[in-house]
């Protein structure tokens, strides 16, 4: 199974999504999960996994599986000296072997080991790297996701989510 993970935050906390799915062209998920995160912790520049790794843990502890492969909304790697990418830090906290992949969708200059993903009629790339696999799996494994968008549809849903919807 995969997941993509999706963590918003708001006054009274963070609200951290997952989207399970079988394979990487479903367009439907098999099961979704949603936990509130209390206090996260406040951001920090160049520290944002220490917010945001939390989350994440708390909702794959929710799912109650190991997961094949994990879709994150960020970076894997960061350059040399600027520490470890939240995908990475992810990855190391996991007591499974993963596939992590993460798609950003904005340039980072501190990001390292990404490839320009180009979905749907959009011009603009989304920002694809990963641990456990080589770049280039996981750019296919991104293009193979479902929907005729920039966002695939099931990173969407994940997203909306983590919002609330």
């Amino acid at each position: 199974m995969k997941a993509a993970l999706d963590v918003h935050y708001g006054r009274k906390g963070a609200t951290a999504a997952c989207v399970v799915f079988e394979n990487w062209a479903d367009a439907a998920p098999v099961e979704v999960h949603r936990t509130t995160v209390a206090n996260p912790a406040g951001y920090r520049a160049g520290r944002f996994y220490e917010r945001e790794l939390p989350c994440l843990l708390a909702v794959l502890r929710t799912a109650g599986r190991e997961f094949e492969s994990i879709v994150i909304d960020g970076y894997v790697h960061l350059k040399p000296g600027a520490g470890k990418g939240l995908g990475q830090h992810l990855r190391e906290a996991l007591s499974y072997p993963v596939v992590v992949i993460g798609v950003a969708k904005n340039p980072l200059k501190v990001a390292d080991r990404f490839v320009p993903v180009v979905r749907g009629r959009s011009a603009k790339p989304l920002f694809v790297s990963a641990a456990g696999c080589p770049p280039s799996a996981a750019r296919k494994a991104i293009l193979a996701m479902h929907g005729p968008y920039r966002i695939p549809t099931l990173l969407k849903l994940a997203d909306r989510l983590a919002r609330g919807g």
